[in-house]
C-alpha cells in the first residue's frame, strides 16, 4: 500500500506546494488540501501506518521531522517549531508521541 492508493498524487502535490517554505506548515490545511480529512477513519489509520516509519505504533517527534517527505520524498523537512506544534496538537496523553487514535482524532477534527 502507498499513500497514493489512498490520496491522489495531485492533491498531495498541492498540499506540499502550499507549505514549501519553512514555518508555513499548517496541519489542518495540509490534511484538507491532500484530502486526508475527508477520508474514512480506516483510511486515516492506513495512512498512519504508512507514516509510522519504524512500525512502533507511534509517530515520534524524530519521525515527524520527515513528515512531508513521507508524502513526497523531495519535500522539505519540518522545522523544529512545526514539529513541536504538530506533536502538541495531537498528543492528547502527553507522552510525546502520536498514537493512531490521536492521529485519527487530529485529522478528522
Amino acid at each position: 500500500m502507498s499513500l497514493t492508493s489512498i490520496l491522489s498524487a495531485e492533491a498531495i502535490d498541492k498540499a506540499i506546494k502550499d507549505c514549501q517554505d519553512p514555518d508555513t506548515f499548517c496541519y489542518k490545511k495540509f490534511f484538507q488540501l491532500c484530502g486526508l480529512s475527508s477520508k474514512t477513519p480506516q483510511e486515516v489509520k492506513d495512512v498512519f501506518r504508512l507514516l509510522d516509519d519504524d512500525d512502533s505504533g507511534f509517530i515520534e517527534e524524530a519521525e515527524l521531522k520527515f513528515f512531508l517527505q513521507r508524502f513526497v520524498p523531495t519535500a522539505r523537512e519540518l522545522t523544529e517549531k512545526e514539529t513541536k506544534s504538530l506533536v502538541s496538537a495531537a498528543d492528547s496523553d502527553g507522552d510525546g508521541n502520536i498514537g493512531v487514535e490521536e492521529f485519527q482524532a487530529m485529522v478528522l477534527s
